[in-house]
């Protein structure tokens, strides 16, 4: 079938997605770039990205870019926004859907990652990236600040069983401020959304410190009766 003049008329723009991945190791929340592979600007730092195929949403387009840099199919993944400054990619006249991403760093596939030349970096150790990447970081940033104090999105970053410490070390990583201990305590254990286990991890001391489990199914039932989370 033959388009509408109107449509063949219209210009043709290339249409690309790209990736904010955050993760969470070392006490440090941390970024996953890599070295761009093909020019312009070759061997500069990027995010992961590409382009959206025929056939392919924004939003498959995305997993698929996820899902071939780190091996890990169930991403939490949330659409950012538009990017589509004229200027924008030196290369060509390129429109991008930016995504953020949330991932447990142990899961990734390491040498899938290293083979896309990928690297996790602390977000004190990112270099310039190329385009409006950095722009599109400090965007993610913003909105993961904004869900993470309303939404228990922060989970998606912890292994399963994890201690109150790590759990705010990772909330002053998010917000970049230290939090009062006895404060954050108080108030995620009043939410009663946490599974204490009978482990403790010892990283850190020989009495160590207690290990939890977000209770998904237990916060779901509060949200129906009206629960608001909140840090």
């Amino acid at each position: 079938m033959s388009l509408p003049s109107f449509y063949v008329s219209a210009p043709r723009h290339l249409v690309a997605v790209d990736c904010i991945i955050f993760g969470f190791e070392d006490g440090k929340l941390k970024l996953l770039i890599i070295k761009r592979k093909v020019d312009p600007m070759e061997g500069a730092w990027s995010l992961v990205g590409g382009f959206v195929q025929e056939g392919e949403s924004t939003n498959n387009a995305a997993a698929r870019v996820l899902r071939q840099t780190t091996g890990i199919q169930d991403i939490y993944m949330d659409q950012l926004q538009c990017y589509g400054e004229v200027d924008r990619d030196t290369g060509a006249r390129v429109i991008s859907v930016a995504y953020y991403a949330l991932i447990r760093i142990s899961e990734h596939d390491r040498m899938l990652a290293n083979d896309h030349g990928a690297h996790w970096l602390s977000l004190h150790q990112i270099p310039e990236l190329i385009f409006d990447h950095s722009q599109m970081l400090a965007d993610a940033m913003a909105r993961l600040r904004d869900e993470a104090r309303f939404h228990p999105i922060g989970f998606e970053l912890l292994p399963e069983k994890f201690s109150l410490p790590q759990l705010r070390n990772l909330y002053e990583e998010i917000y970049q401020r230290p939090l009062d201990k006895r404060n954050f305590r108080k108030k995620i254990l009043a939410m009663d959304i946490l599974e204490k286990l009978d482990e403790k991890d010892k990283s850190t001391s020989k009495k160590g410190a207690n290990l939890y489990r977000f209770d998904k199914e237990k916060y779901t039932a509060l949200t129906e009766k009206g629960f608001v989370f909140e840090i």
